[in-house]
């Protein structure tokens, strides 16, 4: 008799120990459990940790609450200036409702990726070229709100969206380039004409100042014959100061022309 009561007391043992192995779960720090009972939804998420089951009844789907990183392939399109252009980006979003992630849609990461692709084709319908190369925080907010909207009901929160790369036609670079080089050659251009007109300035009061000290010019002519010695050449060019020229506006011998008068008598 004690025998069999042993025997019935291990097997009651032995079953309670495959009926706590089999309903048994582990749900990670990360992830959430949903459990569907006979095909519906039953009871309250499970949090992290140990959590039991019924078997075959139960069944136990756990939800990964972490933050995907999604990259959205590059997409082409037309932009509004009629420029075709390749613009790929990458989206950051995290499950927030575990039950709505695993009911309302069948495969929430496909679902966001695909409306990431679509939503990105459109802002570059939308978007002006140099919005794209130099506005982005902009057209980011934009993108992050389209995808968000229908992303909610699917328990899905989206973090961040960010455009990675625009790529252009040969073609669109090299003009761009010859506007680039044709806009700072412009800018040169002023730059110089300025610095000319300012030197002009300051050449024309240098002047004022020599021509009421004419032993000015004498000093800077040594100057120069200074500096242009300096430099070891084996020519050496002397300016004629110009105030020289002055004593010869009026010739002190006669004209050519006029013949000397001959003595009387002859």
């Amino acid at each position: 008799m004690l025998q069999e009561l042993l025997t019935a007391a291990a097997a009651a043992g032995s079953a309670g120990v495959l009926y706590i192995a089999s309903a048994a779960r582990i749900v990670k720090q990360y992830e959430r459990g949903v459990v569907l009972r006979l095909g519906r939804l039953a009871g309250e998420v499970r949090q992290p940790g140990f959590t039991m089951i019924v078997p075959v009844v139960d069944r136990l789907h756990k939800v990964n609450m972490q933050i995907v990183t999604m990259p959205v392939p590059a997409q082409e399109g037309i932009t509004r200036d009629n420029v075709t252009v390749r613009v790929d980006a990458v989206v950051y979003f995290k499950v927030v409702d575990a039950a709505y992630a695993l009911i309302r849609v069948e495969d929430y990461k496909f679902a966001v990726s695909q409306m990431a692709q679509t939503s990105l084709r459109s802002i570059i319908g939308k978007s002006d070229l140099d919005d794209l190369l130099s506005n982005r925080e902009k057209l980011n907010q934009g993108l992050e709100l389209m995808i968000d909207s229908p992303a909610v009901g699917w328990g899905v929160q989206i973090d961040r969206v960010e455009i990675k790369d625009v790529s252009l036609p040969e073609t669109m670079k090299r003009s761009m380039a010859r506007q680039a080089e044709a806009d700072r050659e412009r800018r040169a251009r002023v730059i110089n004409a300025d610095a000319e007109r300012q030197a002009s300035k300051v050449l024309a009061e240098a002047a004022r100042e020599m021509s009421q000290t004419p032993a000015a010019l004498q000093l800077r002519l040594l100057q120069t014959v200074v500096a242009v010695a300096a430099e070891k050449n084996s020519t050496l060019v002397l300016p004629f100061p110009v105030e020289l020229l002055r004593f010869l506006e009026n010739p002190q011998r006669a004209p050519l022309d006029q013949t000397p008068e001959r003595p009387a008598g002859m």
